[in-house]
């Protein structure tokens, strides 16, 4: 007989599996032209979805029910079309439903993309352009055209949605635009060529990625100015915050290595990692670090606190790029 003990018992158990449930961690494969899903206990992964060409960005929406993905390849504008003419691709994919749902018109390929929090825009970087778009995933259109730097690269949102900060790695800075006047309000300092971007949980500070500067540099929001770097080593490339809202990890592809800065202290920590270890993402809760491989279709997966490889990821084919991560 079911009695209410059993009742208790069955909650009980229910809510420690979905205390305990790891997020799914979804990863564009470039080249492959396909975007896979992993499960983030297991490092397994669990689903495939084909129907992209070289995507590179990745953004998942809030509640995961959709992926937005970003080409990397543009097509020639057609005879007789303006030189802005939709030349590349965003494709929206229903995890669910496993495959592409819509495909969604844009001017020039798209390097990463950042999404709103609310799940409504979708902002992506046309490095080639100079300009950002957003994208409003009620229509699946253009609705914005915001010029922002050279080679605009990576763009972080703030919490309230209302501000977007794009680096511009030829202009060496980064954009403040403002997403409701739908401009750009100021210029930060972002070190040399910036790339990757991540934000501080207090909202304060942007640390910045100087690619080929091998730095990370803290650029302070309300100064705007670059307030500490840290020197890692050639060519640097991911960059994210761990668990504990201080260390940043970032990789380098040309030193093969991986390396871990307490951005309170200063403290550099690092290990060897070959070959090539390029994007990366913290999986928040889990005390784990994903690091693609730009040369072997491979994840390594990571120990935050230890920087310990505790395990592999085979991939199908092709490299990782920009994750989405669904708790």
């Amino acid at each position: 007989m079911f009695n209410r003990q059993h009742l208790l018992l069955t909650i009980g158990l229910l809510a420690t599996a979905v205390s305990q449930a790891a997020p799914t961690v979804y990863i564009p494969l470039g080249s492959a032209n396909r975007v896979i899903a992993v499960d983030a206990a297991t490092s397994q992964i669990t689903a495939s979805y084909p129907g992209t060409t070289n995507p590179h960005g990745l953004v998942a929406t809030p509640d995961g029910e959709y992926l937005v993905a970003g080409s990397l390849n543009e097509t020639p504008p057609a005879k007789g079309q303006p030189a802005d003419a939709n030349t590349s691709r965003l494709y929206l994919i229903h995890p669910v439903h496993g495959h592409v749902m819509a495909e969604i018109p844009v001017a020039g390929w798209t390097h990463h993309q950042a999404i709103t929090p609310d799940g409504r825009y979708v902002v992506s970087t046309h490095t080639t352009r100079g300009y950002i778009t957003v994208v409003d995933l009620q229509s699946n259109q253009v609705v914005k055209t915001i010029k922002t730097g050279l080679a605009p690269n990576y763009t972080v949102i703030s919490a309230d949605g209302k501000r977007a900060y794009v680096s511009n790695t030829g202009s060496g800075s980064i954009s403040e635009v403002d997403l409701a006047a739908d401009k750009v309000v100021r210029s930060l300092q972002a070190g040399p060529a910036p790339e990757h971007l991540v934000m501080s949980g207090d909202g304060k500070t942007l640390f910045v990625a100087n690619g080929r500067a091998g730095r990370v540099s803290a650029v302070g929001i309300n100064s705007g100015k670059v307030e500490r770097s840290w020197q890692v080593a050639d060519s640097i490339h991911g960059l994210d915050i761990g668990d504990d809202g201080k260390t940043l990890f970032v990789s380098s592809t040309s030193a093969n290595k991986l390396a871990a800065i307490d951005s309170q202290s200063g403290v550099l920590r690092e290990i060897p990692l070959s070959p090539g270890p390029y994007h990366l993402n913290t999986i928040t809760g889990t005390g784990k670090v994903y690091v693609s491989s730009r040369q072997a279709p491979k994840l390594w997966v990571i120990d935050q606190a230890t920087l310990a490889v505790t395990g592999e990821i085979a991939l199908p084919a092709g490299e990782g790029h920009q994750m989405a991560i669904v708790p």
